[in-house]
Parts: C-alpha cells; structure tokens; sequence
C-alpha cells in the first residue's frame, strides 16, 4: 500500500453541502524525501523508503544515508510499497498522491494513559455500591479465578496494567480536502496519538 508519513495538527470540523457539521483531523503529509529504493535485484522485493521531518542533529550513520538521496538526516522514515510509476532516489512526494474522496487508512501510536485499574483500562463495572461494609473494594477486580489448580494466573487475564501506548490503525477514513500549498489532508474522524505525533497514511 503506497502512502506518507504525515504529523497529526489537530482536530477540527467542516460543513459539507448539506449543511452537516462533519469532526475531522487535520494532517501535515508530507513532502517526504526518497531516501532508498528497494529494487527486486538487490533486496528481493519492491518498495520505496520515504523520511519526513528534519533532525536537527544526527550521527553519522544517519546522515551518510540521507546524503545519498541529497538530503538531510530525518526524524521519520517509512518504507511503501504498491508505488506506481518511476521514482529516483531524492525525490519528494507530496500530500497530491491523495485526492479528494478517496479512502486511507491512518495508523499511529496512541496516547499513553500510564498505570490504570480494571474499570478504566477493561471497563469492568466494579461492584456497583455493594461493598457489604468493606473498603475499597468499589473499583477492585475481584477473583481472578487462581487456586490450587491451576496454581497461577492464566496468560491474557485482564488486570491493571499500562494504557494506551499501542499502534492503532483507523481504516476506511475519507479524505476530505487537499490543500496542496499547505501540505495538509483532511480526513473525516479521528486519528489516533496526540497533536504533533507522526502517523502514517495508506491508500
């Protein structure tokens, strides 16, 4: 699936003709450099690498691969594959590779809720009140079924535990606008990560 890597701005909303208040995300996509073509011959499969978004300072290792394709050391980088047509290495590619109506599926690491109990992290209901004269036990997850058979906790049992923080991708999300001057895409909904996170867009 040939695509960008983009940076999440925000949210906002749009009418459409109808009059219909439409939520959207607004995303800076691109231009995204060709940093290396991946060629049949010599890594055994098509793809195309593509960096987004200047380091300020990087090793070298970084910059010798990026002076390659006559740019600098980037904060991203991506591989595609599915491109259509001739590439060349130090080429960009434009938010112009999407168009209006068409659908992309947008993938990004989600923002990190840190350390959460049952209720929040599972939905569990808790015990609804009915504490019978405990305390703090409104929230608590209650058994989790170990005893002397099987003698420990089944693997995947919902506890609490880190939230958030995972890849999330949303597909079938339709792109709204392209506004080329500005590199932006607007999409309809949400897109998951905080504003200023990197995501990436597929076709």
């Amino acid at each position: 699936m040939s695509g960008l890597i983009g940076k999440k701005i925000g949210m906002t909303s749009i009418f459409d003709e109808n009059g219909k208040n439409i939520p959207c995300t607004v995303i800076q996509a691109g231009p995204c450099v060709i940093t290396q073509v991946r060629t049949m011959e010599i890594d055994g499969y098509e793809a195309l690498q593509l960096g987004f978004d200047d380091k300020k300072t990087a090793n070298k290792a970084a910059t010798g691969h990026a002076k390659k394709a006559g740019s600098a050391a980037m904060r991203k980088v991506v591989e595609f594959k599915g491109f259509d047509g001739d590439h060349k290495l130090g080429d960009s590619i434009t938010v112009e590779h999407f168009t209006e109506g068409e659908f992309v599926d947008v993938s990004g690491t989600s923002k990190g809720k840190g350390f959460q109990g049952v209720v929040k992290r599972h939905g569990f209901a808790g015990v609804g009140q009915a504490t019978h004269g405990q305390h703090n036990r409104l929230r608590a997850p209650g058994s989790i079924g170990a005893a002397s058979y099987p003698a420990r906790v089944f693997k995947g049992m919902r506890m609490a535990g880190r939230m958030g923080g995972d890849t999330v991708k949303l597909e079938n999300l339709r792109v709204l606008k392209v506004v080329a001057d500005k590199n932006l895409l607007v999409v309809k909904g949400c897109v998951p990560g905080h504003n200023n996170s990197y995501v990436i867009i597929q076709k």
